[in-house]
């Protein structure tokens, strides 16, 4: 039952899905900390708190923890949302080793930095811990190494916390969105563009063909993508569903491809996801 004496954090709550689903448990009556970066992101209406929160800084968590702590109303803490992330594409062999530790630190380590900040509260109030991971954290596309090597993590990390703390009386969920348009995925467009440009001249004949049909796809499912809006009632279903699934899919897609993955051996989904990219090859490497 939801209820507005009860608190609910929810992290990169600036724009698209955490924007989407803090405004959705705010208006459920949650009194919802919304975390946001700079105060120019901050989230403003009716049980909406924003709080400064980049989640790679520790003093930041713990100014959270604390306020958690100390509310004037004493109201325990329904979920954690753990939604914050990046989205950085390359190959493998070109993305340098730093943007791949950048995306480990915010995509899994900020999010395990925060759950454990806040797990003391979660046990207190016998809370909910709702992981955004991503098709991404079932099925690696080329040029997607490093963004769903943090997304497989994170859902191994949910899958193993969920064991440790669901006798204990905190429920982990994980939440897997398909496309979804967001500005996450512009950003991701245009990282991936701006890293394709450093790529050497025997890396851009390996590899150029495959990132412009990378971007084209990408590109694509921005625009046909579900609206924010949609992604933020799953995940508020998330946090109030009375006996929560242990993992909620957001999308056709991605409903489709988590299955597919279960059960195709991976030569023939090779071969519809090389299939599903086709199209988007500029049409002289295609040809």
């Amino acid at each position: 039952m939801t209820t507005s004496t009860e608190l609910v954090v929810v992290t990169g709550a600036s724009t698209g899905m955490g924007a989407a689903a803090a405004r959705e448990l705010a208006g459920r009556g949650f009194h919802v900390l919304a975390g946001v970066r700079r105060e120019s992101d901050a989230l403003r209406g009716p049980n909406l708190e924003p709080v400064i929160l980049d989640i790679t800084r520790p003093g930041e968590i713990e100014a959270l923890a604390k306020r958690i702590e100390a509310d004037p109303a004493h109201r325990p803490l329904r979920a954690l949302v753990n939604n914050a992330g990046i989205a950085v594409n390359a190959p493998v062999e070109t993305l340098p080793l730093d943007e791949w530790r950048r995306q480990f630190e915010v995509n899994l380590f900020g999010h395990i930095a925060v759950t454990q900040a806040l797990m003391p509260a979660l046990l207190a109030a016998s809370g909910r811990v709702v992981n955004i991971s991503s098709v991404g954290g079932r099925i690696a596309m080329a040029t997607y190494g490093a963004y769903a090597g943090t997304k497989f993590a994170f859902e191994a990390v949910s899958d193993s916390l969920r064991r440790e703390v669901g006798p204990l009386g905190v429920r982990v969920v994980v939440v897997q969105p398909g496309g979804v348009s967001t500005r996450m995925s512009a950003r991701g467009i245009a990282t991936a563009t701006e890293l394709a440009g450093g790529m050497t001249d025997r890396q851009h004949d390996r590899y150029g063909p495959l990132v412009q049909a990378i971007i084209g796809q990408s590109a694509a499912m921005a625009r046909t993508g579900l609206p924010a809006e949609k992604a933020g009632l799953v995940i508020a279903r998330a946090v109030t569903d009375r006996r929560p699934r242990t993992r909620y899919t957001i999308g056709r897609d991605a409903a489709l491809l988590t299955r597919l993955a279960r059960v195709l051996p991976d030569r023939l989904l090779d071969r519809i996801l090389a299939a599903n990219l086709r199209p988007h090859y500029p049409k002289a490497a295609a040809a």
